[in-house]
């Protein structure tokens, strides 16, 4: 079947290849909460937040489940507690973690739980639990502006879409994921990127003070100058010390902008991959211009196109920023346009319901590595091309060091970028489909296709030891690739902020400080 030629047909493939957001699949059965424990916790949650807490017959409970994006991580806990506030949650945690107490005295652990914000992360145990209970944070979305306009604070269970959506009508933005089912919670606390990325840096370094439950039910607020430990390790290093129940984001006048998708045939790789090092090369100086290139292979269709996500925050046409990509010809297809935020994010979401995967790895801005990853996804790709429904996308996203400076200005995070001086490539392979029985095979090649780059990128000098925690599988290591200094605040913050380490062994959910694999070191490249 030839490539599609029209801008729907092409955006219905598109609307397989996401681009923001988080890690790849395990199997269920990592959840080790016994059935015949967990129900005496959920008894004791009910008594307390009458109204907020569901099982598994009633209708809340249901559509709980069906709303998270990826199939895999529809699981079934014992019962789902939706809070609407702060205090609703500090009471969850404290049940959950006293309970836990009772039974380390009196029998066996209980009361494992998970965490929820927006729901998008893919593998299964992410952001929910078998048989455990899951605090489905969706109910707490709200969207506010300072009176002055700097600061929008918002709640754990939005999504980016319902950010946009009241901001963009203020005339404000804030930096924050590109795809508009994404939430807002898991996308900053694993670092986050976002249009306005070279103008302000990683959407964790945007944040301006984190409202958070510890887990002895406490509330406590994390900034600059009020447990500014805890609010430099919360800029990345996930869910391992509380439930934010509140992001106050670093808000800015923000009206249209211009931005869209140009899809090319395969034909035109070569051009791409050259332009595309040179764009990350420049982007330094217009920031206001940001890049996702992407290879979507479908095998419905049984063809490969190039895609370029064009945003430049300004209301301009055809920036010379991309002067060098727009000239690539032909084009198959083109959505390019003056809109706001709200409208280019929906754009690029993606289904929900069906399987995903994600691997990632960093490696320096050089064209050999972007030649030698399009080979060795296409070599994975092959042998699953007779597959039905499965779309194959190999993306690179620029990783300029004017990104990582913009978050040294604000006071640091804890993702380890600051010691590479050079410009990075963020790589994706990201796989979506619709038959379950092949998640195994699809694992390994995904794997298989970062260990090979990985090898080849130590061979000719391109390696970053850097992993993007919300593009990771679960047996990658994003938290040891910040960096030994790093893991240590991480260690130490948990100790000081959780020391009963509620969030290590309550919450087997995401990446545990307690399962960093030991001290890596970041090439400098």
């Amino acid at each position: 079947m030839r490539p599609p030629t029209s801008a729907g047909a092409v955006l219905a493939v598109l609307s397989f290849a996401r681009f923001s957001a988080v890690h790849a699949q395990t199997a269920a059965s990592a959840q080790t909460t016994a059935a015949d424990r967990t129900p005496r916790c959920c008894s004791a949650l009910a008594s307390a937040l009458p109204a907020k807490v569901f099982y598994a017959a009633d209708g809340q409970y249901q559509r709980s489940i069906a709303s998270y994006w990826a199939l895999q991580e529809q699981l079934a806990p014992n019962c789902i507690v939706i809070p609407t506030s702060t205090n609703d949650v500090a009471t969850a945690v404290t049940i959950l973690a006293d309970l836990n107490s009772y039974r380390l005295r009196t029998g066996p652990k209980a009361c494992q739980f998970a965490i929820r914000g927006g729901g998008h992360t893919p593998w299964a145990g992410a952001a929910n639990i078998q048989r455990g209970v899951t605090i489905d944070l969706t109910g707490m979305k709200s969207v506010t502006l300072s009176a002055d306009r700097t600061v929008a604070a918002v709640g754990p269970g939005a999504t980016w879409q319902q950010v946009y959506d009241t901001l963009d009508a203020l005339g404000v933005a804030v930096g924050g994921g590109r795809a508009s089912g994404v939430g807002v919670a898991g996308l900053t606390l694993g670092g986050g990127n976002s249009f306005f990325a070279a103008r302000y840096g990683l959407v964790c370094d945007n944040v301006k003070n984190f409202e958070i439950v510890l887990g002895t039910g406490q509330v406590v607020n994390a900034n600059a100058s009020s447990h500014p430990d805890l609010f430099q390790v919360l800029k990345g290093g996930s869910n391992n010390f509380g439930v934010v129940t509140r992001f106050d984001l670093i808000a800015f006048d923000q009206g249209p902008l211009w931005g869209g998708v140009v899809v090319y045939p395969e034909s035109t790789s070569p051009r791409q991959t050259a332009a595309f090092v040179d764009f990350n090369n420049q982007v330094a100086n217009d920031p206001y211009a940001s890049l996702i290139t992407f290879y979507s292979h479908n095998t419905t269709l049984n063809s490969t196109i190039i895609g370029n996500c064009y945003e430049y925050t300004k209301p301009i046409a055809n920036p010379p920023p991309f002067a060098n990509l727009t000239a690539i010809q032909p084009t198959l297809a083109n959505t390019m346009r003056i809109a706001n935020l709200s409208n280019l994010v929906a754009e690029l979401d993606t289904p929900y319901s069906i399987n995903d995967i994600f691997t990632t790895l960093t490696f320096a801005n050089d064209p050999r590595m972007l030649t030698y990853a399009l080979s060795v996804s296409n070599a994975a790709l092959e042998p699953f091309k007779s597959s039905p429904d499965l779309n194959w996308v190999t993306m690179f996203q620029p990783l300029p060091r004017i990104i990582t400076d913009h978050g040294i200005k604000l006071g640091g995070n804890v993702l380890g970028l600051d010691r590479t001086p050079g410009n990075l490539v963020l790589f994706q392979l990201f796989i979506s489909w619709s038959d379950s029985t092949s998640y195994q095979a699809l694992y390994a090649a995904a794997r298989s296709v970062v260990s090979k780059m990985d090898a080849y990128a130590r061979r000719i000098g391109a390696h970053n030891d850097w992993i993007y925690l919300n593009y990771a599988t679960q047996d990658q290591d994003p938290l040891s690739s910040y960096g030994p200094a790093n893991v240590k605040k991480l260690q130490a913050a948990s100790a000081k902020y959780d020391p009963g380490q509620v969030f290590q062994n309550l919450v087997p959910g995401g990446y545990k400080i307690k399962n960093v694999h030991g001290e890596r070191g970041l090439a400098v490249v």
